[in-house]
């Protein structure tokens, strides 16, 4: 039997490549266009980075990271999201000594053991930013307005920004109690997860998908019922930023988002037509992680979302770009004198960055003619002993059907001519 690649994971083939490239240089562009500066991480990071920074009680950690022993006897762990690397690098190279704030943003494959589903993945990739030592309101509308940025310029549509505040260590113990005492009497209907949570993150339980627990949870006390002075002024600044960029948001009590860390402001953007898992981001305020690992105290705002969760959207609203052609010019060459001399013509086209492919296979005309057709080349460059002898290359349009000839010698001038029209046009 053949090997097969592991459950969870995809081959990313030619044909839907150039998709992810579109993506990654349309989310590049953003980033540059708000001052945001690229980081790269390591794939593994010591177990305890996961545990202290994204939350012992969060599934993540309790059930869907790869963890293994190295050779050291060292726990470590595939990274299943990057915001904890972030900060771990942050504090590591000492960025906090530098003018502040730090706004970096990331592209890269995550790793978690999860049900493969649609959209969900076990080896998937996110791209997020962080914005690590400010904690004023508008960091918080700048990074939210990047992704209503970059989802326009990708032309999606039918989209819902969803805004909370989840309060902070001031008042969220209130908001605790008030949850733990309206649940109690509610126990019964709770999954064996948020039995779990009651007592360790009770504020989870809100964010449970299961039907029960969400029944069991109608008319639940909210974070926004307990936000203190400073959170509720907070979160009124933003809501007020966001209105003055013209971010059409919705606030939502009951979002608290997965992960441990958060603090104050909490959003998801959701979009229709991709299935029950309709959240292609997520993000929010984590201003105690920099200093839960080890850090000094540092105000942090980021988020993350799915890449094969917006290639899946982009999809379904039919706003993935044509795919272009893959060579300018196909270069047909018959006999071994023809291919030597049209590989060195083909080298010299290389040069002035015109892409140009050539047969390998020794094909006839007719076959290496369909396989120029096939790469969506525009020109035919035949090259035979008839041609050699007469020092012309044979240059045939496959979109007109027209043809004409140019002497070897002037054959790249007259192609970069050509193919320069065709760039400008």
């Amino acid at each position: 039997m053949a090997i097969q690649r592991p459950k969870g994971t995809q081959d990313l083939l030619p044909g839907t490549v150039e998709q992810w490239q579109y993506l990654e240089e349309t989310m590049r562009c953003v980033c540059r266009e708000y001052g945001y500066d690229e980081i790269r991480t390591p794939m593994f990071e010591a177990t305890e980075l996961f545990q202290r920074g994204v939350g012992q009680t969060t599934d993540i950690v309790k059930k869907e990271m790869y963890t293994f022993l190295d050779k050291g006897d060292r726990s470590m762990t595939l990274r299943p999201e990057l915001t904890a690397s972030v900060c771990r690098a942050y504090v590591e190279n000492k960025l906090y000594g530098q003018p502040q704030p730090i706004k970096l943003f990331y592209i890269g494959p995550m790793f978690r053991y999860e049900r493969p589903q649609s959209g969900r993945f076990r080896q998937f990739h996110q791209f997020g930013v962080e914005v690590l030592g400010a904690d004023q309101a508008v960091v918080d509308a700048e990074v939210i307005s990047l992704v209503w940025d970059l989802y326009k310029r990708l032309g999606l549509t039918k989209l819902e920004v969803h805004v909370n505040s989840v309060g902070c260590p001031v008042c969220r113990p209130k908001h605790r109690v008030q949850l733990q005492e309206f649940l109690t009497t509610r126990r019964d209907g709770l999954c064996k997860d948020c039995l779990d949570r009651f007592d360790r993150n009770p504020l989870r339980i809100l964010d449970c998908k299961n039907p029960a627990c969400q029944a069991a949870t109608i008319g639940a006390p909210t974070t926004r019922d307990t936000l203190c002075e400073d959170c509720s002024t907070h979160f009124e600044k933003v809501l007020a930023f966001l209105e003055a960029a013209g971010v059409v948001c919705r606030v939502n009590p009951r979002l608290v988002r997965g992960l441990d860390y958060y603090t104050k402001t909490a959003f998801e953007v959701m979009v229709e037509e991709i299935g029950a898992q309709s959240a292609i981001c997520g993000g929010g305020r984590y201003d105690g992680l920099v200093e839960e690992i080890g850090g000094p105290p540092t105000p942090g705002f980021g988020f993350a979302m799915g890449m094969e969760r917006i290639l899946a959207a982009l999809q379904v609203q039919h706003k993935l770009p044509e795919e272009k052609p893959r060579v300018f010019a196909m270069l047909v060459a018959l006999g071994e004198k023809a291919q030597i001399e049209g590989f060195s013509l083909m080298s010299a086209l290389r040069t002035q960055s015109i892409p140009v492919s050539m047969d390998l296979l020794n094909r006839s005309l007719k076959a290496q003619l369909k396989a120029a057709d096939r790469q969506g080349a525009r020109y035919a460059l035949i090259l035979g002993e008839q041609e050699l002898e007469e020092k012309v290359l044979l240059i045939r349009d496959l979109t007109l059907g027209e043809q004409n000839q140019v002497p070897l010698r002037k054959a790249v001038e007259e192609i970069n001519k050509m193919y320069q029209r065709g760039v400008n046009a």
